[in-house]
């Protein structure tokens, strides 16, 4: 089920919300959540909702064993990190493995055909979280296995984050407020999210599909520059738009979600703006991979591998493919030239500093959207190719620029930075602050108005990250 959709606005979530005010316990609130949760995965994943089963029982009772009084908690926990890895490694990297395995000339392997179970990655690293927090803290060893249930299967973050560890849910399982003013805000944030993806993301998703669907003698230089700045505002809108939907539904039910995107195209170097973007996940592995590695605690060149298997991690964690290695590589290997002062971008003025890392993200994401590392590698090669357009190349670029697409990219643009942070802190009257408070409620209704319009002549469009 697709949060942009009508059967899950006008159907899923006005009855959950209802029946969530109507019940007057947290409890039987709780054990509401955890049953919508269920019915909204298995609406999309009727088969896999078993394997999810299965990894919420194994996580609960690995989680038992993380007491202190257990000597051989440790030994528990690596093996409820390899369970977990296991599972993951079947369904999703089963396939890619034996295809790497088919191409060396001493084996013939069949490639297993193993359907990717929606969510897989985000469920599976929450739950991770869960046992990995129990054992640093038993005092999150949680007894009540409903109550795991909802954490692991929270409908909101659930098939595409972000990931929610553990330590920040579980004080607001039994603890928490909804108020009237915190569910506005989070019906506006939805709003804010639910108009990223179907106005923005969609709109850049028609020009993006269309440039990288073109044969090689079709892709001029100007082609090429647009179909990958038109990836960049798609990828970015339509996964910060999915968070912002899944914050504003937590506050809905009452819950807090931290932050998964923090303006990231306004950063000035790759280390800011791997603060910025998909902190749920950068943060997930810096905690649970990177520090235990060592960090940067054991020298230079520790540090150095520590960061390129970190980001080579997160770049196979967003796929089964080469191109997600590579992607996760680039990364980590401009995090680290940072991290020793080989490209010092402080020396530098601040446009060329915000140049070089939009410039090295949109060649970075190149790699992420083509089908295979040998198409990226041509797609970047038009990139920086001088030779001159052909009237038919002129043509296609210009038939891109819509109106509707020349709206949405000047939008796209004005929203990668923070408009209404920065308007607001040179505002000193409070009365305009709240006028502007009001009028924002106002224009989330114009949004919501302009959503339902193009969802009844949309096409169906899923979240990008769905595949991960």
């Amino acid at each position: 089920m697709v949060f942009s959709s009508p059967v899950f606005l006008f159907i899923f979530l006005t009855s959950v919300y209802i029946l969530y005010r109507i019940i007057p316990t947290i409890t039987a609130k709780n054990i509401l959540l955890l049953v919508f949760s269920l019915i909204f995965y298995t609406y999309g994943e009727p088969k896999a909702i078993l394997l999810m089963i299965i990894s919420i029982i194994i996580n609960y009772v690995f989680g038992l064993a993380m007491k202190e009084k257990n000597r051989y908690r440790k030994i528990f926990l690596v093996v409820s990190i390899t369970a977990n890895l296991l599972i993951l490694g079947i369904f999703k990297y089963a396939g890619f493995g034996a295809e790497m395995l088919d191409r060396l000339p001493f084996l013939s392997m069949s490639i297993p055909d193993i359907a990717l179970p929606i969510g897989i990655s985000f469920y599976t690293f929450q739950a991770m979280s869960y046992v990995i927090d129990a054992y640093k803290n038993p005092e999150y060893i949680q007894k009540n296995p409903y109550k795991l249930a909802l954490y692991i299967t929270f409908f909101p973050q659930l098939v595409a984050g972000p990931i929610v560890k553990y330590y920040d849910f579980a004080g607001q399982i039994d603890y928490r407020k909804t108020t009237p003013e915190k569910t506005a805000q989070g019906i506006r944030r939805f709003i804010t999210g639910l108009s990223k993806k179907l106005l923005i993301a969609n709109t850049m998703a028609i020009t993006t599909d269309f440039i990288y669907g073109l044969d090689t003698e079709s892709l001029s230089a100007p082609l090429a520059w647009l179909g990958a700045f038109s990836y960049m505002m798609q990828i970015f809108f339509d996964f910060s738009g999915y968070s912002d939907m899944a914050i504003g539904l937590g506050k809905m039910f009452g819950f807090d979600f931290r932050e998964n995107f923090n303006y990231p195209y306004i950063s000035e170097s790759m280390q800011e703006f791997w603060r910025r973007w998909h902190i749920s996940v950068s943060t997930w592995f810096k905690e649970y991979l990177y520090i235990p590695l060592g960090g940067n605690r054991k020298g230079k060149i520790r540090t150095a591998f520590n960061k390129l298997f970190v980001f080579f991690c997160t770049g196979l964690w967003h796929g089964a493919s080469l191109n997600f290695i590579v992607w996760g590589l680039i990364n980590g290997a401009f995090l680290m030239i940072e991290s020793y002062k080989i490209i010092n971008t402080e020396k530098w003025l601040k446009p060329f500093r915000h140049t070089y890392t939009l410039l090295v993200t949109l060649l970075a994401f190149v790699f992420f959207r083509a089908d295979n590392i040998s198409t990226a590698c041509v797609y970047i090669g038009k990139m920086f190719s001088f030779s001159g357009s052909t009237p038919e190349n002129k043509s296609l670029f210009m038939m891109q620029f819509t109106p509707m697409y020349i709206i949405m990219l000047i939008l796209a643009c004005i929203f990668s930075v923070p408009v209404w942070q920065i308007i607001r802190s040179r505002i000193k009257s409070e009365k305009i602050i709240s006028v502007g408070e009001v009028c924002s409620y106002i224009v989330s209704l114009v949004m919501l108005m302009l959503c339902i319009l193009t969802l009844s002549s949309a096409s169906y469009n899923p979240f990008i990250y769905f595949r991960f």
